[in-house]
């Protein structure tokens, strides 16, 4: 699970000799990944500046300050209200929400996109597709104790998505992002206006707000696990591999960089 965000198209070898560096993404997924960095940082920072607004959530159709919240985050405002944390740096909601509708078009069409194109080339059914046997007890127990061995790789097809990989994919992109995206429609009295089905779906206006704040909040940690794992498994290698789409198998690292890649992806020899 050494890179939770940049998903990874299959590697193409040389048939006769297993080659040392391998083509494992293509454009289409590190474009998508770059955007999606770009986007989410956003939509955090906007989104906590809107949240600053009124820092309670609610369960229902309505919620105001006499009304009772599941979560109140007034204890938290300083943190909040921090210039580090939000879009913009101070307390504007009309800017914050210009950001934040303006960036939800882009992870919407973006992971739209996204989609049609693993489809086209097979990647969720190739890549992402998980086994029954591979969500059993012991195999999860095993890929866990090898996570905490800083193992992320099988050395006999080390490309391979691991099992945590999968699940955390999976739930990121077709759990987490479209309920961040549906409840954010939910909370528009345009799209109400348009879809009331929509927000009955949610079961109110602030059911869809808490849902928002959770997914978000899903989509925050699977970040920082990115993050940390990216870190451990060797940063630079990671991050030159998500822009050139080559990655070096970890046991034939050197201190130097990958060559880039060529127009298409080909044998290494």
């Amino acid at each position: 699970m050494d890179d939770p965000t940049a998903l990874a198209d299959p590697p193409t070898t040389a048939p006769n000799a297993r080659s040392e560096t391998i083509y494992r993404h293509r454009l289409a997924t590190r474009l998508w990944h770059w955007i999606n960095a770009i986007t989410i940082f956003i939509m955090i920072g906007s989104g906590i500046g809107i949240l600053n607004a009124h820092p309670r959530l609610y369960w229902g159709q309505y919620g105001a300050n006499f009304d009772h919240a599941w979560l109140d985050l007034r204890p938290y405002g300083n943190i909040l209200r921090s210039g580090w944390l939000t879009i913009p740096a101070g307390y504007n909601l009309a800017i914050s929400r210009r950001w934040h509708l303006l960036f939800a078009l882009v992870l919407g069409f973006g992971l739209l996109v996204f989609m049609i194109a693993s489809l086209i080339n097979r990647h969720f059914q190739r890549d992402l597709r998980v086994r029954a046997k591979e969500i059993g007890p012991r195999h999860l127990w095993a890929d866990l104790l090898a996570h905490l061995r800083l193992d992320f790789h099988n050395p006999e097809d080390p490309a391979a998505y691991n099992t945590l990989q999968k699940l955390a994919y999976v739930v990121a992109i077709f759990i987490l992002i479209p309920l961040m995206i549906l409840t954010g429609l939910a909370m528009s009295p345009g799209m109400d206006a348009a879809w009331p089905w929509l927000i009955e779906l949610f079961g109110g206006r602030q059911s869809a707000r808490s849902i928002h704040f959770i997914a978000a909040s899903g989509i925050v940690l699977f970040v920082i696990v990115h993050l940390t794992l990216v870190v451990l498994a060797g940063p630079i290698e990671e991050v030159w591999s998500m822009i050139t789409g080559r990655w070096t198998l970890p046991g034939a690292r050197s201190s130097e960089p990958p060559p880039p890649p060529l127009a298409e992806p080909e044998a290494a020899e």
